[in-house]
């Protein structure tokens, strides 16, 4: 069998004659495959039960090949593409990674390969999950930043035409936290990768994330009266409900509209010493500071506190601990380039813009120009917690706001682009709201059939029961209960503008 495979890479359009593959063994010959910057590294079959990549339990028989890839003399990126051995629906999807992490998703791509997809995924050039792999090596930060994912995506899609003798119908993107920043990377700077991406609670501005979280962390680390304890993170949690829940016009312990909630931490301050039910003047700055964010002073871009109803996801000391890990990171190794440096060496004044000028879009995904992306056809779902305790929902929020304003409005990128933001949800997953919800199929949906999706069905489970579901609707709209039946029913809700008197009420 003889094949002719054509593809793309960053230099420019390129063909390629594959080698004879031996008849009855199309995996294993794989690792003779010719592609530039790349290496095979192996092509073995896997079969259904087994474990794949020592994680994940593959659902199918599949080849697995794992390649390594040098786009750069400083470049190592490791990838995994895998295929069907049968049923394969003609499709790809990548899947994404997390935080600084270097290894592959081997879970992500089981669940995409139990769905019929080629599954592909990369480590982003480097092993582990901190960013000392930057310091000195810029070549590898814009391999992490954007270029490990553009070359998987380029190699797999070559693959797959080998194994298949045919390329890949549609091509997806499906990623969450770091993994949703990477698949707008993708419609940012290569909208001809993927036909469809959704981009989970996606860590859009890297480096305002990491200067709050340094703030936070300087502010707390040596002055434990200021810390904020479990006992002080639920009763904040309270009240944020007491304050925040009934904005949307029902009370159903979530908070739809945080960003028209009022709250102030300020309200708990202890008037007197014998009370236990509240927060010392310092714990109320902590709550504050956390809530606030910031402003980069140098370009006036808005840096986003985290909104009320996330504090159970609170630690002692601030943000969670991947946060705090990411952000001391990203300033020692790839803004200070000093593994010493410590949070209480930081200013926010001047550092926040250093960040930038350090990361000059490499890592960061704030280009709001994807009109290339939506004029190839391109359909981008992003979705977020508004509980999200890890990275903030305001992000996301901003996002979609600058976007809709630099490309004329919402109505012009509605059939494009759609954000949804789920109350109660927690970063990526989990929280008190309604938190899974199938965006794989809502996309496909979108992207093959011309159906946008006008709401998500969402869920809650406790104990592996549901409890709870609901729809989660395109913002800025929000899902509005009929005033009959069960308030845990979705059936009971439509999606709806928010209406103008819930606003500012």
């Amino acid at each position: 069998m003889r094949w002719l495979i054509a593809g793309l890479v960053v230099c420019g359009c390129w063909s390629l004659t594959a080698p004879v593959l031996e008849a009855g063994t199309p995996c294993a010959a794989l690792t003779s495959l010719t592609i530039p910057n790349t290496t095979i590294t192996a092509a073995t079959m896997v079969a259904a039960g087994l474990l794949a990549g020592g994680q994940a339990v593959a659902p199918m028989p599949f080849c697995r090949v794992a390649g390594t890839l040098r786009p750069s003399n400083d470049s190592d990126i490791t990838i995994e593409v895998w295929l069907p051995a049968n049923n394969w629906n003609r499709k790809l999807q990548s899947v994404g990674n997390g935080a600084f992490s270097g290894a592959i998703n081997y879970n992500a791509m089981a669940a995409a390969l139990a769905r019929g997809y080629a599954a592909a995924a990369t480590d982003t050039g480097h092993t582990g999950n901190t960013a000392s792999f930057g310091l000195g090596h810029p070549e590898k930060v814009i391999d992490f930043g954007w270029r490990a994912v553009h070359e998987m995506t380029v190699a797999a899609k070559l693959v797959i035409a080998a194994y298949y003798d045919a390329g890949p119908r549609y091509a997806y993107w499906n990623g969450c936290s770091a993994g949703g920043r990477q698949g707008m990377k993708e419609a940012q700077r290569f909208p001809e990768d993927y036909d469809g991406i959704i981009a989970g609670a996606p860590g859009l501005d890297w480096t305002g994330r990491a200067a709050h979280a340094m703030r936070i962390a300087k502010t707390l680390e040596k002055n434990e009266a200021a810390q904020l304890a479990a006992p002080a993170r639920a009763l904040l949690h309270r009240a944020a409900l007491a304050a925040c829940d009934i904005r949307d016009g029902l009370r159903d312990g979530l908070i739809t509209l945080p960003m028209v909630c009022p709250f102030d931490p300020g309200e708990l301050e202890c008037k007197s010493t014998e009370r236990r039910d509240c927060l010392t003047a310092a714990q109320v700055a902590t709550a504050r500071l956390i809530y606030s964010g910031g402003v980069n002073p140098k370009t006036g871009r808005k840096i986003a506190g985290l909104s009320p109803g996330s504090e159970l996801g609170w630690t002692d000391t601030g943000w969670t601990a991947s946060a705090r890990a990411t952000g001391l990171d990203q300033f020692r190794y790839l803004v200070v380039g000093d593994p010493a440096w410590t949070a209480q060496s930081f200013d926010f004044e001047s550092d926040i813009a250093r960040a930038d000028a350090a990361d000059r879009g490499t890592i960061n995904a704030l280009d709001t120009n994807l009109l290339p992306f939506f004029n190839r056809g391109g359909k981008l779902l992003q979705y977020h917690g508004w509980s999200d305790p890890q990275i903030s929902p305001g992000n996301s929020v901003e996002y979609f706001t600058s976007v809709t304003q630099a490309l004329g409005g919402a109505t012009t990128v509605e059939g494009s682009y759609r954000l949804f933001m789920a109350p109660g949800m927690g970063h990526c997953s989990g929280g008190e709201g309604p938190n899974t919800f199938d965006a794989v199929a809502a996309l496909e949906q979108w992207v093959e059939h011309g159906r946008p999706p006008d709401h998500l069905d969402a869920s809650h489970e406790i104990n592996g029961k549901v409890d709870r579901t609901r729809p989660l609707c395109p913002f800025p709209g929000m899902a509005i209960y009929k005033g009959a039946g069960s308030q845990d029913e979705a059936a009971n809700y439509t999606c709806g503008p928010t209406p103008s008197n819930l606003r500012n009420r």
